[in-house]
């Protein structure tokens, strides 16, 4: 199982999980009260399920020619975007950063 913390505007919003890679779970930390990762993952307590990789954290990810630099780079497979959301996490676009938990 991997896991990423997701900051907002710096502050640890919430921790993103992949059971596999077609199980993903994304949780708020208890006690957030900050902005929501995105609008259509509205600050709660209970978990958010997916069966495919977050729409919300794919939208984070490089395409084209950038993909394809980042691809060959980190050597990385195309359908592994939760490592390649591990790789870009600290220089995407928005407010959001996202670190490795280990």
């Amino acid at each position: 199982m991997r896991k990423a913390e997701i900051y907002q505007q710096g502050i640890l919003a919430g921790v993103l999980e992949e059971s596999d890679r077609r199980h993903y779970q994304f949780t708020y930390v208890s006690g957030y009260q900050g902005e929501p990762v995105s609008l259509a993952l509205p600050v709660r307590t209970e978990a958010y399920q997916f069966d495919r990789f977050p729409p919300v954290f794919e939208g984070l990810l490089p395409e084209g020619v950038q993909l394809e630099a980042l691809l060959r780079i980190h050597k990385v497979d195309k359908s592994d975007l939760f490592q390649q959301l591990l790789i870009v996490g600290q220089d995407v676009v928005g407010s959001l950063t996202v670190r490795e938990v280990k």
